[in-house]
């Protein structure tokens, strides 16, 4: 039977989400909100600040908070200054060509491409190899490539577009066809190519007055990007809740020239979109650290600033056959939630999974293949190494967005993201240390004590509480206060006489 492919967007004021379904079921789901938006695509003329030989790379300021990385192996053959990428007729020049891969200099303006978004500390990764997709083709300025999609199958397809692409590609453009544009006619791919190319000459205009850092050419929104990339034949229609988003997207597959336009249906429904469909609670368990798998074991997801490790649990689950038959029915059964969950969560970089241990080298080599069948449904790229002797399968994924994890949490205040937070008897160690500091240094006999309720509490309850020992323990008079705005782990300090705070003095 075959798969059932739908696209689902719900667009909101703070955000809009898209969600790729497969036979009903939650797969992939793209989120931009309106304070950060996407940034894949998005061109700037920047500045060289620093280049370091040893990293193979360069960091370029975009105007952005954390200067751009632009490693060696993103630049293509030519790296000139802008003035001289453009030529007075509106193509490429050939200037800057060179046989070795050039290696830009401090201080240099250079036109770049960002192909990996910002996350966490580190900033947004480009190119200066720039490209334009449009519905069924690829604008690459300053190259000569003349290339089909590598998911286009048929041989005499392939074939005819690459006569169609040598045949309308323009002088100093590479063109490349996409996947969608297998069955579309020559008038078609003009009419693309012809929207595209309108689009360098008004980037062309920009640049001549621009000054780096500064944007010229801003993509197009998640939503348009998604119809664009991945609205193809075999999805069978795309829902929207939104009537303006609706409109914009009949219209942009009928002046591309798609067929697709009649599958693009607006949602009436009174429930939220995504509750209709079943969404928002998987949507839910995707930012869950646990998550259940069919056998009734579970996944528990960590995220480190290195890695994302996963270890599976077999939990409860007791089968009626062989242990080591029971342990490879649930790896198995983890290894494709495993799969659905890196593609859903977009989990990129270093993946490090603990599978249940097998004996046996044919059922590890069964769940090795069958994992990496599952991978394959992705359309991110993945490296895996074979099941290590401990049980671990290591595997890279490409990242090009932050996951979602990043996308809509924000590192806790308290734990800075730990998931764990100091315990009372801690704070109560730390405050004793700052007393005695204290009363090494000063006469004053009372002080006034601020801490979250749940250390007050903690401090004062019982008939020897902690609080009275101190203060027999230091000859002092301590009044404590309970703040509830203050973090569990900190506390202030004031003198009581004339409630000068005193905190930082004493700490260590």
């Amino acid at each position: 039977m075959a798969m059932k492919k739908e696209i689902v967007i719900n667009s909101s004021i703070g955000e809009t989400r898209i969600a790729i379904l497969e036979n009903r079921k939650l797969v992939e789901l793209f989120v931009e909100q309106s304070e950060r938006g996407r940034m894949v695509g998005d061109i700037y003329l920047g500045r060289v600040v620093n280049v370091v030989a040893g990293m193979h790379a360069a960091f370029v300021d975009i105007g952005h908070q954390q200067d751009a990385f632009l490693h060696f192996s993103d630049i293509g053959d030519v790296l000139a200054d802008y003035r001289t990428f453009i030529s007075t007729n509106g193509r490429p020049t050939k200037k800057g060509v060179n046989t070795r891969r050039p290696v830009p200099k401090e201080g240099q303006e250079i036109l770049v491409q960002i192909i990996k978004e910002p996350i966490s500390r580190k900033g947004a990764r480009v190119s200066t190899e720039l490209s334009f997709p449009g519905r069924f083709l690829v604008l690459v300025p300053n190259s000569e490539v003349a290339g089909v999609s590598k998911k286009i199958y048929k041989l005499k397809e392939k074939r005819n577009l690459k006569r169609v692409i040598r045949k309308i590609k323009p002088q100093g453009f590479g063109l490349i066809a996409r996947t969608v544009a297998e069955d579309q006619n020559e008038d078609t791919l003009q009419n693309d190519l012809d929207n595209l190319v309108k689009l360098w000459k008004k980037i062309e205009i920009k640049l001549k007055k621009a000054s780096p850092p500064s944007l010229v050419y801003k993509d197009v929104t998640m939503a348009s990007s998604v119809i664009r990339d991945l609205f193809t034949k075999d999805v069978s229609r795309v829902v929207v809740d939104s009537r303006k988003l609706y409109r914009e997207t009949v219209a942009y597959l009928k002046d591309s020239g798609s067929q697709l336009a009649g599958r693009v249906e607006y949602y009436h429904g009174k429930k939220p979109i995504f509750d209709e469909f079943g969404i928002e609670s998987e949507f839910e368990k995707s930012l869950s650290r646990k998550v259940w798998i069919p056998s009734g074991g579970h996944l528990i997801f960590d995220h480190t600033e290195a890695m994302v490790a996963v270890d599976v649990n077999s939990g409860k689950f007791i089968g009626r056959k062989q242990p080591e038959d029971n342990i490879l029915r649930v790896n198995l059964k983890a290894a494709k939630e495993i799969a659905r969950q890196l593609r859903l969560r977009d989990i990129g970089g270093i993946v490090v999974i603990d599978f249940i241990d097998m004996l046996e080298a044919k059922n590890k080599k069964r769940l090795y293949d069958e994992f990496t069948h599952e991978l394959r449904k992705s359309r991110a790229q993945v490296n895996i190494a074979p099941i290590s002797e401990f049980g671990l399968i290591e595997l890279t994924r490409e990242r090009v967005r932050p996951s979602l994890l990043f996308a809509f949490t924000e590192a806790c205040p308290t734990c800075d993201g730990l998931g764990r937070v100091v315990s009372e008897s801690t704070v109560l160690t730390k405050i004793e240390r700052w007393l005695r500091r204290f009363r090494a240094d000063r006469r004053d006999w009372s002080v006034r004590l601020a801490v979250h309720p749940s250390v007050a509490n903690y401090m004062l309850s019982g008939v020897k509480s902690n609080a009275r020992r101190l203060m027999w323990k230091y000859r002092m008079k301590i009044e404590i206060d309970r703040d509830d705005t203050l973090r569990s782990d900190k506390f202030r300090f004031f003198l009581k006489k004339s409630d000068e705070e005193v905190t930082e003095q004493y700490l260590t």
